[in-house]
């Protein structure tokens, strides 16, 4: 059966999605320059869905309903594998603008619709570089409702265990007062790990919990571990550290 689905995954779905990618791509560049907010979001929202959906990978919500739409978070996630991306992209329901690496730009037209999109590229190689980085973060908060989605770990897990966080993302939700969200990511990894480009169909549960309300008192280590504390709860024994 396995054989059956790779030459589904590679000989059907992989054309589509590579064309579906240059229109939204397109679209996304173009529709950004009328309106950022929605055009640097929906178009990769259902982008999202249709590589979940053609995969034959079921994406499960929990915990939504702690979530406002009118109010900004910073979105703390786990990160097990690609589908990460697909699954928060495709169903987190709320407008977001991700943390993402600045070398991400250099990818042809990819690149170039993330840049046209609002989302932030971190540079984190000069002190300047984090100080624009800090800025854009502040003008993307700006607008009521607006989030930011980071994974804290930096990179996938390589072994299927959760890493360690870096303090970026707590930094920043500190110094503007914003509440933290932490998300369990389960099953990404079962679904396409680091290893390999081979997609296994399944189910990844997303899910949400309580928003972390932190006061002027707290400081970034420990939102930190609150944080990585309550991710871990809804994971397997075997992929926690």
């Amino acid at each position: 059966m396995i054989y059956i689905y790779r030459i589904y995954q590679w000989c059907i779905v992989s054309p589509i999605m590579l064309v579906l990618s240059i229109v939204t791509a397109l679209v996304t560049i173009i529709g950004t320059l009328f309106n950022q907010d929605y055009w640097g979001y929906y178009p990769a929202k259902w982008w999202a869905r249709a590589w979940c959906w053609l995969h034959l990978v079921r994406i499960n919500v929990v915990g939504r309903e702690h979530v406002d739409h009118e109010t900004s978070y910073v979105f703390v996630a786990n990160h097990q594998g690609a589908y990460d991306i697909f699954s928060i992209y495709g169903f987190l329901g709320h407008n977001f603008k991700w943390m993402m690496r600045k070398g991400i730009t250099n990818i042809p037209l990819i690149g170039t619709a993330c840049r046209m999109a609002g989302h932030i590229m971190v540079d984190t190689h000069t002190a300047q570089g984090l100080r624009d980085t800090m800025a854009a973060a502040k003008k993307k908060l700006h607008h009521g409702g607006m989030s930011i989605v980071v994974f804290p770990e930096g990179r996938r897990t390589s072994t299927g265990k959760m890493g360690p966080f870096k303090n970026g993302a707590f930094k920043l939700a500190l110094e503007f007062g914003l509440p933290v969200v932490p998300i369990t990511i389960d099953g990404s990894y079962k679904v396409m790990p680091r290893s390999t480009f081979n997609v296994t169909p399944g189910t990844i549960t997303l899910t949400f919990h309580e928003p972390i309300q932190h006061s002027g008192g707290n400081d970034i280590a420990q939102v930190s571990h609150q944080c990585r504390t309550i991710i871990q709860q809804d994971l397997p024994i075997d992929q926690r550290d």
